[in-house]
């Protein structure tokens, strides 16, 4: 992966506000607001527009990566990437606790949203990192857990010529009281290939 460049938390721009934001040495405390969500439509019916997601511009060419820890113990308690180009247009990635464990995936929504995902047990209260890449018409995802090598998640189609932003984001869409501590934002050069 290329040279990164911290982004420092007061660049960045809420979507929705969290209940708060808290800097704590380098970190970013963050508690999400009891049904805070993002999501349009598909098989549920609801369209949900009040994740909190800290944003700035991401140009085309380029790759923005965040890391937190992955401390979630209920339903649907999530963090992440979030990369938006518009209301309908984004995609946000990371670890979602679903069914009683940690799961890996991306929901790309363009009008409406699809999910993917995939059991991570072992990525419980560790630290993780999620990068996404932007480069032509795609949105390269991947993730890691501590110093293992990232793996793939989801190549996704976007729009190349979208003014776009992206950042940490976090949602806790049926409690109140979750606090996801974000340890670094930064962005770089978008990868060269793949694989």
């Amino acid at each position: 992966m290329s040279s990164l460049r911290t982004v420092p938390w007061a660049d960045g721009r809420w979507t929705t506000a969290p209940v708060s934001a808290v800097d704590e040495g380098d970190d970013l405390l963050v508690e999400a607001a009891e049904s805070s969500d993002a999501w349009r439509h598909t098989a549920y019916g609801f369209v949900h527009e009040d994740e909190h997601a800290l944003l700035a511009p991401l140009a085309p060419g380029t790759a923005v990566e965040v890391t937190f820890v992955a401390d979630f113990t209920e339903q649907f308690d999530q963090a992440g990437v979030f990369v938006r180009a518009d209301v309908e247009t984004w995609i946000k990635a990371g670890v979602e606790h679903a069914d009683g464990t940690p799961q890996l995936g991306a929901v790309v929504t363009i009008g409406r949203s699809d999910w993917s995902v995939g059991p991570v047990p072992d990525w419980a209260g560790r630290e993780v990192t999620v990068r996404a890449s932007r480069s032509g018409d795609a949105v390269t995802i991947r993730a890691r857990v501590a110093d293992e090598p990232f793996r793939l998640v989801r190549v996704a189609p976007f729009p190349p010529d979208a003014d776009v932003a992206a950042g940490p984001f976090c949602c806790a869409p049926t409690r109140s009281g979750l606090v996801v501590r974000f340890r670094r934002w930064a962005v770089g050069e978008a990868d060269a290939a793949l694989h």
